[in-house]
């Protein structure tokens, strides 16, 4: 019902007081609902806490003006749920607490690509990484300095490729303590 609903309407400016109310979420519901809205300032709060297949991809993608991130309380993963969801929120600069434990395929796949304006990134407290998680998640936040990674078990295709590529070339990274190495290729 709500898929592409806002498409490309560069007069939407704020949609906080629009009402999601729904906490299990259907297949692509949300899926590019502000894709380029342009001149969005404000998201709904999204309180929903049992996701499904691209719920919430490109939800945001392209919304230059959005500058803070909405919470997102789920803690176990969909595949694809979040892939994409604030790519190109150029001003955004604060991301929202990513509490996700249970990771899936794809689920933050190029999640913030594109966020020029991000500093610090959301804390990733999974420790078992899923194939494609990562992929591309701050591909180009060229101002971000500080991730705190915590996963140990990063053994899934491509789950860290090019995940930091295009990052500020100085910062911190926190990782496990038990975590000695991050493998080549990972950018």
């Amino acid at each position: 019902a709500f898929y592409n609903l806002f498409y490309n309407q560069s007069n939407v400016i704020s949609a906080e007081n629009l009402i999601l109310p729904a906490t299990t979420l259907d297949n692509y519901c949300y899926n590019s609902m502000f894709y380029d809205c342009t001149s969005l300032t404000a998201a709904p709060e999204l309180p929903a806490t049992t996701l499904a297949y691209r719920c919430y991809e490109h939800m945001f993608n392209g919304c230059t003006s959005l500058t803070a991130a909405p919470e997102l309380p789920a803690t176990t993963m969909t595949n694809n749920c979040y892939q994409s969801m604030f790519s190109g929120c150029t001003s955004l600069t604060t991301a929202p607490e990513l509490p996700a434990t249970t990771l899936a395929m794809y689920c933050y796949y190029s999640m913030f690509r594109g966020c020029t304006s991000l500093t610090t990134a959301p804390e990733l407290p999974a420790t078992t990484l899923a194939g494609y998680c990562y992929y591309n998640m701050f591909y180009k936040c060229s101002k971000l300095n500080y991730i705190k990674m915590l996963a140990t078990n990063i053994n899934s295709s491509y789950c860290l490729k090019s995940w930091v590529s295009g990052v500020a070339s100085t910062g911190t990274f926190v990782k496990h303590p038990n975590m000695t190495t991050l493998p080549t290729g990972t950018s």
